[in-house]
């Protein structure tokens, strides 16, 4: 028997909820540690595997705290963590918020050219990366001609590299003048530092986003915006509590592992599990892993529900442990929530927020699923659709998602775009934080995305929104993942460009072509149809798994990244 939702009663909760906001916060001291023997982490590689207490975490962590002080390391110093999903990471992050030092999440898979930009961008302290990444960094490190402490974290156990490294030292890594400091070595010779509460306004985090212009905005959480707000996301939309076992398919730099793979499950005492792997997840992989582990509670982006899909076609496939699945990144297509339905017996509850919010829209398992819908506002949100002046808009008539920010801000809305009050200013159109999105609501309240600001594609007068067409063509047995923007027109302005990854039975051909032309036309309005169609073999995504849209578009109007 599945338990019964966090959430039984959305009206009530939603109209009745608050979220305190204390003077002063430590996500260690007030959430985690309060979870004592509980398990926290549960890690494999698929061979190895690792489990901690909250005790146990705590425990490295205070080490980890004492070591950074150790090193230099102080309140509101900024650290870049360039970790991939090794339990170092989980331990970092804590240790870094015990000292109230701003972790800096970083992709691994980051060029020395973005690390180079995120050292000169602002005043960076540290940089903790592990052997791998160690010779990008310090290329980036000359480059910027800035002087962080380097710390190392080796993934060899047997053969531990010795601090500091001097040019030419052991294991051969190329070095900084500065040299490295060995994180274990570290942390085993500190004196532990439980931590100590901070302003609930204080800086907590800063994430790299981009946007639709420029490079990477430097978003700014507080102690309160991510580190308190996320028991929006863990207890509402994840549906945790003490007991689950959560499985987030998302890269350490992401935001999207602040929500579901530290702050979110660690509120409700759930377990947080990791797959560490090289590389990308195959669809089969992730199911195997789903069925062979006591995941209870999974989130993935609907690149991987779309592909794993098309690896389970039992129309009673089981999942034993799972109760509950959720989507975020983008849209997720009503079509694969219906066969994804139809082929596990659950639903795939879609999730909508931003690296600069909480969860903010979602499908709660106390409503009725709407397949293809956002959902409807988290507690503590007040969202709506609204017109070019700022006015609500009616039922059905498409306009910008935007969050209510007076007479009362939302706890879970981030501070600002660091050193950058010219783009923060443009996120606020009278009482209202405009999200860049845009969407229609239905009558019963429920939101339908329509595409980023940005994404719309405007065509002989027509405003169509990309994840239209992309859900239509992923019907077609042709097609595997479909990418649609806009194309250059000589006539029309903009013309609808499909770029597709076929499925393993089909080739690209020009009948191929007509064929999926005149699907679209017969599943929607005839004028969204796809005038121009590209055939490729992947498309380009991010690294967790969201199309990189823009990039294709720029590409079609010949702009350079």
């Amino acid at each position: 028997m599945q338990p019964e939702p966090n959430m039984q009663d959305y009206k009530s909760q939603y109209r009745e909820f608050t979220l305190p906001v204390p003077d002063r916060f430590s996500f260690p001291l007030d959430v985690f540690d309060k979870w004592e023997d509980r398990l926290a982490l549960f890690w494999t590689d698929g061979i190895i595997e690792k489990k901690f207490s909250f005790s146990a975490l705590k425990s490295l962590s205070s080490k980890c705290a004492g070591a950074f002080k150790k090193m230099g390391v102080k309140r509101q110093d900024k650290v870049i963590v360039l970790l991939p999903n090794i339990p170092e990471w989980w331990e970092v992050m804590l240790g870094l918020m015990r000292i109230n030092a701003i972790p800096i999440p970083a992709t691994t898979l980051l060029t020395s050219k973005d690390i180079e930009y995120r050292l000169s961008a602002t005043d960076i302290k540290a940089l903790i990366a592990t052997e791998e990444n160690a010779a990008k960094v310090e290329d980036a490190v000359n480059g910027s001609k800035t002087n962080p402490l380097l710390i190392l974290i080796s993934t060899e156990p047997s053969n531990p590299p010795s601090p500091p490294f001097s040019k030419g030292g052991t294991g051969g890594l190329p070095t900084s003048k500065q040299g490295w400091h060995d994180y274990i070595e570290e942390r085993n010779n500190s004196a532990d530092f439980e931590g100590e509460r901070a302003s609930s306004n204080e800086p907590a985090l800063i994430y790299f986003t981009s946007g639709t212009t420029g490079l990477p905005k430097m978003v700014v959480h507080t102690q309160a915006s991510y580190p308190l707000a996320h028991i929006i996301t863990g207890k509402y939309w994840l549906d945790l509590r003490p007991g689950d076992v959560h499985w987030n398919l998302s890269d350490t730099g992401w935001a999207k592992a602040a929500w579901s793979s530290f702050f979110g499950p660690w509120h409700t005492g759930a377990t947080i599990f990791s797959f560490y792997k090289k590389g990308k997840f195959a669809p089969s992989m992730i199911i195997e892993t789903l069925r062979k582990y006591p995941v209870t509670t999974f989130c993935g982006p609907p690149t991987a529900y779309r592909m794993m899909v098309k690896e389970i076609q039992d129309s009673k496939f089981n999942f034993k442990s799972l109760r509950h699945f959720v989507a975020a990144g983008e849209p997720l297509n009503k079509e694969i929530i219906e066969i994804w339905k139809e082929r596990t017996g659950n639903y795939i509850y879609d999730g909508y927020g931003q690296t600069e919010t909480v969860n903010v829209l979602a499908n709660y398992r106390c409503l009725p699923l709407k397949p293809g819908s956002m959902g409807v506002p988290a507690p503590g949100f007040n969202v709506d659709i609204i017109d070019e002046n700022g006015n609500p808009a009616l039922p059905g008539a498409e306009g910008d998602i935007a969050i209510k920010i007076k007479p009362e801000r939302p706890v879970g809305l981030f501070r600002e775009y660091l050193g950058n009050p010219e783009a923060t200013g443009k996120t606020i159109r009278g009482d209202w934080y405009m999200t860049g999105d845009r969407a229609y609501k239905d009558k019963d309240g429920y939101f339908w995305f329509v595409g980023r600001a940005d994404d719309v594609i405007l065509t002989s007068g027509y405003r169509i929104g990309p994840f239209e067409i992309e859900s239509v063509l992923i019907e077609h047995p042709a097609v595997k993942e479909s990418a649609v923007v806009a194309s250059p027109d000589e006539v029309r302005g903009e013309v609808v460009k499909a770029f597709i990854v076929l499925t393993q039975n089909y080739s690209p051909s020009d009948s191929l072509i007509k064929e999926l032309q005149d699907f679209v036309k017969a599943h929607t309005a005839p004028y969204k149809y796809p005038r121009k169609i590209e055939f490729v073999d992947e498309l380009p995504k991010t690294i967790s798994g969201k199309i990189k849209r823009k990039e294709l578009k720029m590409k079609e109007f010949g702009l350079k990244k």
